[in-house]
């Protein structure tokens, strides 16, 4: 069992099935199980996925002042995970929220982070939180910036998020870039091939680690070890449902095998299993498998013989 903080967003989001996309309008549709309505974010969905395989996690996060911290912990509790809620801070004057429509395999998403751009972390729990820690894992968020310097400082390895490489995000988050060993970027808006996104992060950044979500096609794992860029094919589990939260659980299943076994090739092929059988249900935070569920998948689809 490792130790992990995880530190990122928690927010209200809905999910949204519609016909197509772009959505034609309509003054009115009732259609049902049309939406999913509950808690999630990046920072919570790799947060519940690392204690969902046994991990143990520190979530460092913040809400509205008006938040019930008791919703929060029923949502947990209903999707059967044991995490502590008491380093989600009640700091902000409103709630992060989201809205994502999705239709055969493509998504328009609708975002209000409200505050939490300028509102600060308690850094004191940031640095006392952090001593007994394998690994820092954050989203590239202002209110984590201090935990750069205090994973330098305590000589923790950092897993960012940083998801979005196109060049008018990237100013502000070069030093979440520069700082991380692991770093993981989606294809979803990248402006040059992801090769060449691969090949300039790991000449300006040097990390130990790109993982390159391409959606349907894979992921692309680069290791600094033996200089490798490798292309992993998907694998199916579960009938596809929804993919939002696919990137947050390949990324969050890597992590974790990666520490446990310093082996990144097969952290990616069990993270590929984690996050297939995630996209077979609706709601970023849900559809988790453990461990031996893993395992037996392993063996039906590279073992058998």
């Amino acid at each position: 069992m490792s130790k992990f903080m995880v530190a990122g967003f928690v927010q209200l989001e809905s999910i949204v099935k519609v016909e197509e996309l772009p959505l034609p309008f309509k003054q009115f549709d009732s259609v049902p199980e049309m939406i999913n309505s509950g808690i999630g974010g990046a920072g919570l969905n790799e947060a519940m996925a690392l204690k969902w395989l046994g991990n143990e996690v520190d979530f460092m996060s913040m809400v509205a002042k008006n938040m019930s911290r008791r919703q929060i912990l029923a949502y947990l509790v209903t999707n059967g995970v044991d995490l502590r809620i008491d380093y989600i801070l009640p700091m902000l004057d409103g709630m992060p929220t989201s809205v994502i429509l999705y239709s055969k395999g493509k998504k328009q998403t609708f975002e209000d982070v409200k505050d939490i751009r300028t509102v600060e972390y308690d850094i004191d729990l940031f640095e006392r939180q952090i001593q007994d820690k394998d690994m820092v894992v954050m989203s590239n968020c202002n209110f984590c910036r201090p935990l750069i310097g205090l994973a330098r400082k305590y000589n923790k390895p950092i897993a960012c998020n940083v998801r979005s490489m196109r060049a008018e995000k990237i100013a502000n988050k070069e030093d979440f870039l520069s700082a991380a060993n692991i770093l993981y970027i989606s294809d979803d808006d990248l402006e040059c091939d992801a090769y060449e996104c691969i090949d300039e992060c790991k000449q300006k950044y040097d990390p130990e680690i790109i993982i390159m979500g391409i959606g349907a096609k894979g992921v692309i794992l680069y290791t600094k070890a033996d200089n490798s860029v490798l292309e992993y094919k998907p694998v199916k589990t579960n009938e596809i449902v929804n993919t939002i939260g696919a990137g947050n659980a390949l990324f969050s299943s890597f992590i974790h095998y990666y520490v446990k076994t310093g082996d990144a090739k097969e952290a990616i092929k069990n993270a590929l299993l984690f996050a297939s059988y995630k996209i077979g249900f609706v709601g970023t935070s849900n559809g988790f498998m453990t461990e031996e569920q893993i395992e037996h998948w392993k063996q039906l689809i590279w073992h058998r013989r």
